[in-house]
């Protein structure tokens, strides 16, 4: 760890690696809070894996006509909403059955991807990087774009937070109250899409689903408001995001990998945990009454 810490005072990457890390996390507790209470997470996992495409589309076009300004994180901006649109609406109108249907879009941006990756002239590690994250790749440039859509996704959040709350534990109260369910659902998926965005540059599309859902399922296990499992799964996000990145430092780890090996061993802990808080107290209960 002092290693770390005295190349994190010298080093601008390493700089941009910690804040990019608090950036997600800050989305990714709120939004992933929202996502878990309206239990979408298949649903973000297939917009994740959807924004495959449009990166490799955009580093595609990029190379190939000469269009400096068109980054892969741009494309990955556009396929996200697009796919949290297409799949918001197939899940409000569509007569088929529904997973079917998001499962066929997931695999075929998936595919999409591939195809642009393998067809783009010249070295593609950094894009191959998206699928695993590598959070140490992130540039000033990026953070400046990731802050923006943290504003973003915090404003729309704060502005709308009764009605998607509503929405998401009860849609037809909400819909007698007034409420444009279909509006903030739609707002919902796409406050979704845009921290997958975030999300993916730390532990990568393969991975992202676990920071959305892994620090809002612990914190829930302490908390009932939902303003307070948020605050609680930002937290938690930061920890796991600077966690992984501290101890993936010196033996040169895969630094989104082992965020998300922390993440998932804490989870389970607190599972054994109030599992065994709950047999106490059933037994402590079943020694008065006896």
């Amino acid at each position: 760890m002092s290693a770390f810490i005295k190349d994190l005072l010298e080093l601008q990457f390493l700089q941009n690696a910690v804040i990019a890390g608090i950036l997600c996390s800050i989305a990714s507790g709120v939004v992933g809070t929202y996502v878990v209470l309206k239990r979408i997470t298949y649903i973000a996992a297939a917009i994740s894996h959807c924004v495959l495409g449009g990166l490799g589309a955009a580093r595609y076009f990029s190379v190939v006509y000469d269009l400096p300004w068109l980054r892969p994180v741009y494309g990955a901006i556009f396929t996200a909403i697009a796919s949290a649109l297409l799949i918001g609406f197939i899940s409000l109108r569509a007569k088929e059955r529904e997973d079917t249907i998001i499962s066929a879009l997931w695999a075929i941006g998936m595919a999409v991807g591939v195809l642009f990756i393998f067809k783009t002239p010249g070295y593609n590690e950094d894009l191959m990087s998206y699928l695993f994250g590598n959070i140490l790749m992130v540039s000033r440039e990026d953070l400046y774009l990731i802050a923006l859509l943290d504003v973003i996704v915090i404003g729309l959040t704060v502005a709308f937070y009764h009605q998607t709350v509503a929405v998401c534990f009860d849609e037809e109260f909400a819909r007698t109250r007034g409420v444009a369910v279909e509006f903030y659902y739609l707002l919902l998926l796409c406050l979704t899409a845009l921290t997958v965005v975030l999300t993916v540059s730390v532990v990568g599309i393969i991975m992202v689903i676990a920071l959305l859902s892994l620090p809002v399922a612990i914190a829930s296990r302490f908390f009932d408001s939902v303003w307070k499992i948020m605050i609680a799964a930002t937290l938690l996000g930061i920890t796991f995001t600077l966690s992984g990145l501290i101890f993936s430092y010196a033996p040169d780890l895969p630094s989104g990998a082992l965020t998300i090996v922390i993440a998932g061993v804490t989870y389970f802990l607190t599972l054994i945990w109030f599992s065994l808080k709950k047999s106490h107290i059933a037994k402590a209960e079943s020694d008065v009454t006896s």
